[in-house]
């Protein structure tokens, strides 16, 4: 038997420590769970997503009766930046959540947004710098790949 232990590397900034650049895609992610459409889980997630030519593109969760037919602020992001800029990788994502009209201090992608991120990393050979943003401090991972370790990839399907 072995042991594989798998790390991760996070870095932890107060808001104010955000380059200016992080720090109004972090806002954006937040100003984007106004328009989720959480009526079910009152939970409304923002996703701002930062292109390679500066554009930003942004998203919320809309959920569904059937919940397995809404669809999460990330997927939300990274499909119309997708469809909207097909040749442009993908910088970094912020991600913001609010419940009970209040800002949450973590958020972290599901495991199908992870499996996406990780998707758009590849497609584009470009990692994402994924923001997880709470009221006073932001948790950045310098690649989606990092949040999604012993990943399923095309390279799995050959």
């Amino acid at each position: 038997m072995e042991e594989i232990l798998i790390e991760t590397k996070i870095k932890a900034y107060a808001v104010a420590e955000l380059p200016d650049e992080l720090k109004a895609l972090a806002h954006l992610s937040f100003a984007a769970t106004h328009g989720a459409y959480a009526p079910y889980s009152e939970f409304r997630v923002g996703a701002a997503v930062l292109l390679d030519n500066g554009v930003i593109v942004t998203g919320n969760n809309q959920e569904n009766a059937a919940y397995p037919s809404g669809l999460c602020a990330e997927r939300v992001a990274l499909f119309y930046a997708g469809s909207h800029y097909p040749g442009l990788s993908v910088r970094a994502i912020a991600i913001s959540a609010q419940t009970g009209g209040r800002q949450t201090e973590r958020i972290s992608p599901c495991g199908a947004c992870r499996q996406v991120l990780l998707e758009t990393e590849n497609r584009y050979q470009h990692p994402i710098q994924v923001l997880l943003c709470g009221q006073e401090t932001v948790y950045i991972a310098e690649s989606a790949a990092s949040l999604l370790p012993l990943s399923f990839s095309g390279s799995d399907l050959k």
